[in-house]
């Protein structure tokens, strides 16, 4: 499978694309609270838990879920007013608090949703991805990219979050993703995404072309040190092309839409639609070098069948049914190297990379494994696989997500003892 690409010489011009051709994903897409539709023989096996236990996980997960996010939301608030104070200090505390929500999945998974994690990649990242000593995997992807993938269901971003934990440098408070505008009206989550700077899509062309050009300014904002050396702030902008998680509706979408371009349609993935990321690549060129591609697959998914219709989130918190194992294959792509002249141009980039990439499901599909690292990669002894799971580095650093209010609670009590004993001495 040729994964190289042609030299070409191109530029970027800025133009303005249709806002309601720029898809937004649905990430709740498929999040029912109802158990699977493939009942009789789940990927996962057979319910691990009964139903006592099930309602207890569920109790426990909403408490810990509730509790947490409260936390990192309070966090947020107390921390906005710094951006009438120092808008570069105001992005370090929000991206500190995207930490923790970080932390919060993370954990969460390893509690509720434990799974295992195997990687391989091609040649353009065999130095990028390694095993520790502790047995997990760490990444060495760049502070600044561009990273895109299929999207197979509402929980691909969680795992793809926590990549960036497992990065060095961590990057998990640098995650940025595009939305639908509706899922910013859910409490909390959605106004602690608004303060994430995460970018909402209305599909109303007037509205969503500027808002997309402000929300790409900020990120592509060059700053300047104390020694006076230029920078950009770090940024991960996680787009999935597709739109929307694959689903026989989807599925059905897509063949027309590759009818009606007189294109080969794909079978294990959707069609990709371009608008989007020639939008970003265009308003944050000269600022990223890379584009980093996942292929993401679960184990256990029959031929023809979708990841919502085996995986819910009842199933994988709490029956004990989460994926056996999620795979994903790595490739990098060189900004400089993708025809951007033209739209046109590199549409036909991006579904030859889709085209690539249904190819591995297939294979995947067919073997229930990627394509094996290269044999001189960091994965040797590994047989061109690392494995590892969703979990954080150290036990209880989940902790940190209380770390601000635990210091504004001690804070708040000094003064209000030296308020009181003040308040003693003039009486």
């Amino acid at each position: 499978m040729a994964t190289t690409l042609r030299q070409r010489t191109s530029h970027h011009a800025t133009t303005h694309i249709p806002a309601a051709d720029i898809p937004a994903p649905d990430f709740l897409a498929g999040a029912s609270l109802k158990g699977p539709a493939v009942q009789d023989a789940h990927p996962s096996g057979k319910e691990k838990h009964g139903r006592l236990t099930q309602w207890l996980r569920g109790l426990g997960l909403t408490l810990y879920f509730t509790i947490c996010i409260s936390a990192v939301h309070l966090t947020q608030l107390i921390g906005a007013p710094l951006y009438w104070v120092n808008r570069d200090l105001y992005e370090a505390y929000m991206a500190m608090s995207k930490q923790s929500f970080g932390l919060l999945i993370t954990t969460m998974t390893h509690w509720w949703g434990p799974t295992t994690i195997r990687i391989s990649g091609d040649a353009s990242v065999a130095d990028q991805i390694r095993m520790t000593p502790d047995g997990l995997v760490e990444f060495a992807f760049p502070e600044r990219m561009i990273m895109i993938a299929n999207h197979q269901i509402y929980t691909d971003w969680l795992y793809l979050w926590w990549v960036g934990y497992a990065n060095a440098p961590r990057m998990h408070g640098y995650l940025y993703i595009i939305l639908k505008e509706s899922l910013k009206y859910i409490p909390i989550i959605g106004p602690g995404m608004m303060l994430y700077g995460f970018i909402f899509m209305s599909r109303k062309m007037a509205v969503d072309q500027p808002r997309m050009a402000h929300r790409l300014g900020k990120l592509k904002t060059q700053h300047v040190a104390s020694t006076g050396d230029k920078f950009y702030n770090p940024m991960w902008l996680l787009l999935f092309p597709e739109g929307t998680n694959a689903s026989q509706n989807g599925r059905d979408k897509s063949a027309k839409w590759a009818e009606k371009l007189g294109v080969k349609d794909t079978e294990h993935m959707l069609l990709p639609r371009s608008s989007g990321i020639y939008f970003c690549l265009a308003e944050l060129k000269g600022t990223v070098d890379y584009i980093y591609d996942c292929t993401v697959a679960y184990e256990g998914i029959p031929r023809g069948k979708f990841g919502e219709d085996c995986f819910s989130l009842s199933g994988t918190y709490f029956s004990g049914q989460p994926p056996k194992s999620v795979n994903f294959y790595w490739r990098r792509f060189r900004v400089a190297d993708i025809p951007l002249d033209t739209q046109e141009a590199f549409d036909v980039w991006l579904r030859e990379r889709w085209y690539e990439k249904d190819a591995l499901m297939e294979q995947y599909t067919s073997t229930g494994r990627f394509p094996a690292s290269p044999a001189d990669a960091v994965t040797k002894g590994h047989q061109g696989f690392l494995e590892t799971e969703v979990r954080t580095r150290h036990r209880f650093e989940v902790l940190q997500i209380f770390t601000v209010l635990a210091a504004v609670g001690l804070s708040l009590n000094v003064v209000y003892k030296m308020w009181t004993r003040l308040s003693g001495l003039l009486s």
